[in-house]
């Protein structure tokens, strides 16, 4: 796709990149790189390489998927115990590692800003109640997929309009 805006029409959440098919009639995201290992900066000599997270798809190697949402015509932006569960949805759906969330309720307004930091990297929002806006990314590497998170956003605010972006993090050129 040539643009990096992709627009969604409710439960359509397009992104530029397409899984490779890991099996017959079976669509899986992209897998970490097995067996392959870089040195740390931090490592003694004679130590043990750390495991490469990179991930390998369609020839190319990249360190993970960063997708940028925007949810236009939004509802519940307010809703601080809606966004955390949202949030927690949104990690389990991705198969991501959940460490830490923290969300932040802003007045008089009511925006929230907030993040899940995960194993895989994060998921951070900031909401603009009054103009029925959110704006969400999540970037992952690993195993994890970050394009699981859009129809989790759908779900729960409810957007007239959805806007994904994909950006590959970390690609070679």
């Amino acid at each position: 796709m040539g643009s990096d805006a992709q627009l969604a029409l409710r439960g359509t959440y397009p992104v530029d990149t397409e899984p490779e098919p890991q099996g017959e009639g079976t669509t899986e995201g992209p897998k970490a790189v097995e067996g392959t290992t870089q040195p740390q900066h931090d490592q003694p000599n004679g130590a043990q390489p750390q495991k490469d997270f990179f991930i390998e798809r369609d020839g190319a190697r990249y360190a993970g998927t960063h997708l940028i949402v925007d949810l236009w015509d939004a509802d519940n932006l307010d809703d601080l115990d809606l966004m955390e569960r949202t949030l927690r949805e949104a990690v389990d759906a991705s198969g991501a590692t959940l460490l830490h969330i923290h969300l932040h309720h802003f007045e008089p307004n009511g925006g929230v800003s907030g993040v899940a930091v995960l194993a895989e990297s994060h998921i951070s929002v900031h909401t603009w109640p009054e103009r029925h806006y959110a704006a969400f990314d999540a970037f992952m590497c690993g195993d994890a997929d970050p394009a699981r998170c859009v129809p989790v956003f759908d779900k729960a605010f409810e957007p007239g309009r959805i806007e994904v972006q994909t950006h590959l993090r970390g690609k070679a050129s």
